[in-house]
């Protein structure tokens, strides 16, 4: 992949290298502060962070090792730990809360009486697809311990947030908060030639002087080329067998061609799915039928 064939003036957010380029680097630590205040809003307020070793093996040799895109903790030494999930996995969850285990387990005193105290830890998925099994047209998902009997907070020190980023559908025109803005600028990022008017805060100038292609070192911008191909290939994958799936349905059957679609293309979620059918010029209703989003949600992509 050759730099003339990059037409974009800012990098793609859901590539490897870009976040944890704006996100991972004590560069660009500025810019993960600014993200992590918005997204907490005023209930707590992190002033600096220290970045952690993103790969953690388990107590054993044999373990399954983990590694984390964004892993971190504040000046209170609560471990904030950040995924950018690209695509659908069937048990995303699973794995979140497994990776939380890592810095709960870290925090125990070797060697010393230690009477089990421990620091919030912070799971963070910024998801490129909508949850399965999470019917709220809701973006925002913030999960902590729970009394099934009294609905209030058993345990406030583990908190998992996902931002479900295919339901994030405001324009600049209605950004009204700073997590608004975050999150346009997290969706749209790729796709901006200018920087938005609504997006003048301070913390933005560092992202949009980070995330410019052009000021690359030739190091930097063959990794993010890399990158990016790896993050095409992967969509054209899934893309090629929703199409062929859909393709080999419309001899028998428009309905079953779409479903076999749909399995095919497992990672992908129903939004995306809607999208292709949409632009193929299928109505609405029986995108509707194959997927089960309202029309109105069909409407809005």
């Amino acid at each position: 992949m050759c730099s003339e064939g990059l037409r974009e003036r800012y990098v793609n957010p859901y590539t490897d290298f870009a976040f944890k380029l704006l996100f991972g680097t004590d560069l660009n630590k500025e810019i993960l502060i600014g993200f992590l205040n918005a997204l907490f809003d005023g209930k707590q307020v992190i002033e600096d962070v220290t970045y952690l070793n993103t790969e953690h093996l388990g107590s054993k040799e044999t373990d399954r090792r983990a590694v984390f895109d964004v892993y971190c903790e504040n000046e209170k030494g609560e471990k904030i730990l950040i995924e950018m999930q690209r695509g659908e996995q069937q048990f995303f969850k699973d794995r979140s809360i497994y990776y939380a285990t890592y810095p709960i387990r870290e925090q125990a005193i070797k060697g010393e009486i230690w009477d089990y105290e421990l620091k919030a830890v912070y799971v963070i998925g910024i998801l490129n697809f909508a949850l399965d099994d999470v019917s709220s047209s809701s973006f925002r998902h913030e999960v902590k311990l729970m009394d099934t009997t009294t609905h209030e907070v058993f345990f406030d020190k583990l908190t998992f947030v996902y931002l479900e980023m295919p339901k994030f559908h405001k324009t600049e025109q209605e950004l009204d908060t700073l997590f608004d803005k975050w999150m346009f600028v997290l969706k749209n990022l790729a796709r901006l030639m200018e920087r938005p008017t609504a997006l003048q805060e301070r913390v933005f100038n560092r992202l949009f002087e980070a995330a410019e292609i052009a000021q690359f070192s030739k190091e930097n911008l063959y990794a993010y080329e890399e990158s990016l191909k790896v993050y095409r290939d992967w969509n054209n994958v899934i893309d090629t067998a929703i199409q062929k799936g859909i393709a080999r349905g419309m001899e028998e059957g428009l309905v079953k061609g779409m479903e076999e679609g749909i399995v095919k293309g497992e990672w992908m979620k129903a939004q995306t799915i809607a999208g292709n059918l949409k632009n193929a010029g299928l109505s609405i209703a029986e995108i509707a039928k194959v997927t089960g989003l309202s029309e109105d949600e069909i409407n809005s992509l």
